[in-house]
């Protein structure tokens, strides 16, 4: 019986030291000090988050070693930034080799579950043409000697659409942002393609729950396995800045949208939220308009992080789901 019990204890100190060497070790802990809980956190305060720039999008690949996100100077366009994590430390962020030429706006990566894609939006020319080819969505594929060259999503169901950040679920199926042709910018909402044996033959908007009332209704994040959607928009803020919302599905259902509380949703605007590939972590843009001496504005905001595992929770006993 002593015996047993010595050896009850040594396996608990070696779990416990291994769950603490674990923690230390953690990729994201490099990044800062404190782990957010209830309360979101600038990420990456100086690395990632600096001043003078407006941060968005980030996405990780499954394994959490490779990041994509988009950063851009208030005078400048958008570009996709990315990182790795080698030899037990991240790499400086550095220009995605895709996403050198400034000259073209590239926007809201986002990374399919098996981390063998990568959606984002671009302004850049189709094929060897010299004009912009207005905003359209592109996709990277990974292979055994890393990423490929983008690739236009040339599915003849999208030409002519305008479709902005894709966001794929484990299944293929596709969830974007986009409006009808008569629609105003501001009138754009969620709308979604199903996967059928690879590829895609209609565009549906989703319904009520998700784009029932407001305007800027954008930039969704889809679960891998459809169990929740967050996206943004400007709904009940009298100062009409943009809010994060989660629906959850229920019975095969889309549930109402919910805010995803005042702890996240400020008097600043929020948006552009995705999760970490092990579901711990919501990131989103958090930001403001601001104006120049000559009455000009511009965007000014910082990447922020929290625990999205008690978020959901919480939110899910809150609303009975």
């Amino acid at each position: 019986m002593k015996e047993a019990k010595i050896w009850s204890i040594l396996a608990f100190l070696l779990v416990f030291g291994n769950s603490c060497q674990n923690l230390k070790k953690s990729n994201l802990t490099l990044f800062s000090d404190i782990i957010p809980k209830d309360t979101p956190l600038v990420f990456a305060p100086g690395i990632i988050s600096i001043d003078d720039y407006i941060e968005g999008s980030l996405v990780f690949n499954p394994e959490m070693t490779e990041l994509f996100f988009q950063r851009r100077k208030p005078e400048e366009s958008h570009n996709i930034y990315t990182m790795k994590f080698m030899d037990g430390r991240w790499s400086a962020p550095e220009l995605a080799v895709f996403s050198a030429n400034k000259e073209y706006l590239d926007v809201h990566p986002r990374m399919s579950s098996k981390g063998n894609q990568l959606y984002f939006g671009s302004r850049r020319p189709i094929n060897d043409s010299v004009a912009s080819s207005g905003l359209r969505q592109w996709y990277i594929e990974k292979h055994k000697t890393g990423w490929g060259q983008p690739m236009h999503l040339s599915e003849k169901l999208f030409e002519g659409e305008w479709i902005m950040c894709v966001s794929p679920a484990a299944n293929g199926n596709l969830y974007f942002t986009s409006k009808e042709k008569e629609d105003k910018l501001e009138d754009e909402g969620i709308y979604y393609a199903l996967n059928q044996e690879g590829r895609y033959h209609t565009i549906e908007k989703m319904g009520k729950q998700i784009n029932g009332h407001g305007k800027w209704i954008a930039h969704p994040y889809i679960a891998p396995d459809e169990s929740y959607l967050i996206y943004d928009a400007e709904r009940t803020s009298k100062d009409e800045n943009s809010d994060l919302y989660i629906s959850f599905t229920k019975d095969g259902a889309w549930t109402e949208s919910y805010s995803l509380g005042s702890e996240v949703n400020t008097k600043l605007s929020e948006g552009a939220a995705t999760v970490s590939p092990n579901g711990k972590y919501l990131f989103f843009s958090r930001g403001e308009e601001k104006i120049r001496e000559d009455g000009s504005t511009y965007w000014m905001g910082d990447l922020y992080w929290v625990d999205f595992t008690r978020l959901k929770e919480r939110l899910q006993n809150e609303n009975g789901n």
